[in-house]
């Protein structure tokens, strides 16, 4: 009898679903035959004539029936159907948040309302599906991808909803803390739905203890010898990272609204720290520390007990990491390195500037020993009030922070000499105009590229010559040959003219730089000019040539055509070799560099410093590129 009813059934199951197939499909067929919760029914009551008459018989133990098949494409039909009113219901419980103003849930909970409709109303959903109690694990296996699409729609829409918001909130105390407490408790209820959907194993954690947010790389974890679906887990695998980079990008988003109130609060600190005076004192720092750092802690104090007080566990961890990133980038930036977001030579010349506009007007001025201690002492202080005694960021976080070992460094390269400071740059800096065709070299051996110094659409070349003269007095002899192929527009006469500038330590009483005579209207101009360098006590290596072509104007600054680096370290081995450097815009430097040239432009009475700081900073007229 089931035999005979199956074979009907799946019969007039497949006609109806190429006829109401062909009616969903046609845009002006208002009505279908049955509704999906008709086929929804009706594979209810095949199931219970089933399980109460015909499971039990012997022909068909341990065989997997076949009635769930016949009904897959009207339970995906229903999942569609189901997927619309989840995003209904979705759009209508975040509006109601909305008017409610996000309140928690409860004096317990710090979630709102709308987290836990949503999931209350998919749950529901589910629990039709749990309810046919497939036999089928294939058929199953389409059921809870089909579900788990539907789960990242409403998750991921509500999330989209929240993040156009979600800035005009950040004003506000606690709601930026609510909404971000929602993201969370959204992954919370994920892992539990995970669960329900047949996985063994949920993901591993949901960023509860981690300070590497390294649940964003491993979500939900291993599920094997579960019984959910491989598809549907990557899916919902996939739904936790994206959740946990939302929830990453609305705390970084909150902790940038306070970047105005702690810049004034570093201005406060830089204050305080330039009116201490006198030599290094490792005994008072401590003490004079707290002092400086006065206006950032009491910042602090106040918005992380609101903090605290509001926000899940992990998602205080999250706030607490940008905050830290924030204040010790905004400690650098202000105080230690003042700089601005602008071009490299806007960036510098801000760098000249800044502290003379933090100590109201004057000459910007470096800051002393004692000043650098004490700011290393405040950091130790802000690196023991993010952990907390263990509440707050963990150990490991904080020290291998970029921002620590970027401050860090900085501080290590203040204190040193002008002459130790061009060396590191010399030692560090091989690609100073862009990487792609090289300097070509010829002398006693076969021609070979400069490592990374040319350009890949060169302004023009240079052609200089070197002999090395390393005697008892180590010298090097330049001849500029000629400058071929300038690219350069001007409505007046074009006089270019080569600059050449020996760079590198302890040449602060030997001549650093030639120029040649000009010539007329020439965009290759021959110079055939020579002179004569004499290096420092340091090794080749830590000197290079920097081939700066210009063109004269009188009465008015000359303008750069192109510039060149020679490192002599790929030249020092020949007696005598000539070079051809392609003419780059401008110096391109890495953090190192930049960190350098920050710190010597500070240093205005420096001679050196000041010539080292012009000639890395000076960039051709963009008007005059072509």
């Amino acid at each position: 009898m089931w035999q005979l009813f199956a074979q009907d059934m799946k019969y007039a199951l497949e006609v109806l679903h190429k006829v109401d197939h062909c009616h969903w499909n046609n845009e002006h067929e208002k009505h279908r035959l049955c509704k999906t919760a008709d086929y929804m029914n009706l594979h209810f009551k095949v199931k219970w004539l089933y399980n109460e008459y015909v499971k039990e018989l012997p022909v068909f133990t341990d065989v997997v029936p076949e009635y769930p098949a016949w009904f897959l494409q009207f339970v995906l039909a229903w999942l569609a159907e189901n997927e619309e009113v989840s995003m209904e219901f979705m759009h209508g419980a975040l509006e109601r948040d909305k008017r409610e103003g996000f309140q928690p849930t409860s004096e317990h909970a710090l979630f709102s309302s709308s987290v836990v409709d949503i999931f209350t109303q998919l749950n529901q959903s589910f629990e039709i599906i749990k309810k046919l109690d497939c036999p089928d694990p294939a058929v199953v296996a389409h059921y809870n991808r089909r579900f788990a699409k539907t789960i990242t729609k409403v998750l991921l829409q509500y999330c989209a909803l929240l993040a156009k918001s979600y800035p005009s909130y950040c004003e506000k105390e606690k709601i930026p803390c609510v909404l971000m407490n929602n993201i969370q408790q959204m992954r919370v209820l994920l892992e539990k739905m995970f669960e329900s959907m047949g996985a063994k194993q949920a993901m591993s954690n949901h960023g509860g203890e981690d300070d590497m947010s390294e649940e964003s790389k491993s979500g939900c974890s291993d599920s094997e010898g579960s019984e959910l679906d491989t598809e549907a887990a990557d899916i919902l695998n996939d739904l936790q990272v994206k959740l946990n980079t939302v929830l990453d990008n609305f705390s970084a988003i909150f902790a940038k609204s306070f970047q105005a109130r702690i810049t004034t609060c570093m201005r406060q600190m830089a204050e305080i720290l330039y009116q201490i005076k006198g030599p290094p004192n490792r005994n008072t720092a401590e003490a004079d520390a707290d002092n400086m750092l006065r206006p950032l802690m009491e910042f602090l104090d106040g918005n992380l007990s609101i903090f605290a007080d509001t926000c899940e566990k992990t998602v205080l961890k999250r706030i607490l990491k940008d905050l830290w990133k924030t204040v010790l980038s905004s400690l650098e930036r202000t105080i230690v390195l003042p700089q601005s977001n602008d071009s490299l030579g806007a960036q510098l010349l801000t760098a000249a500037k800044g502290l003379s506009s933090l100590k109201g007007g004057g000459e910007a001025k470096t800051l002393t020993p004692k000043q650098c201690v004490i700011i290393d002492a405040g950091l130790e202080a802000i690196k023991i009030y993010f952990h907390a005694g263990g509440n707050g960021l963990k150990k490991a976080f904080v020290e291998k922070s970029p921002e620590l070992a970027s401050l860090r460094y900085a501080l290590s390269l203040y204190s040193q000499s002008t002459d130790a400071l061009i060396k590191t740059f010399v030692t560090t800096q091989h690609s100073q105009v862009h990487d792609g065709m090289g300097i070509r070299i010829t002398g006693n051996e076969k021609i070979r590229p400069d490592r990374g110094s040319g350009i890949e659409k060169p302004i023009g070349e240079a052609i200089l010559q070197f002999d090395m003269m390393f005697g008892k007095e180590r010298k090097v002899g330049v001849r500029v040959i000629a400058v071929n192929d300038m690219k350069w527009q001007t409505s007046g006469m074009f006089r270019p003219f080569v600059e050449v500038s020996m760079v590198g330590p302890f040449l602060a009483d030997k001549k650093r730089k030639f120029t040649t005579k000009s010539k007329n209207n020439s965009w290759t101009a021959k110079f055939n000019e020579a002179f004569q360098f004499a290096l420092g006590k340091e090794s080749p290596d830590c000197y290079e040539l920097q081939v700066t072509v210009k063109d004269y104007c009188f009465g008015r600054a000359d303008r750069v055509v192109g510039v060149a680096v020679v490192q002599l370290r790929d030249v020092a081995d020949r007696k005598s070799c000539v070079c051809w450097c392609p003419l780059g815009p401008r110096i391109q430097t890495d953090e190192t560099g930049l960190t350098v040239m920050r710190i010597l432009s500070q240093r205005p009475a420096d001679e050196v410093a000041k010539e080292f700081f012009k000639l890395k900073s000076e960039t051709r007229p963009v008007e005059e590129g072509r």
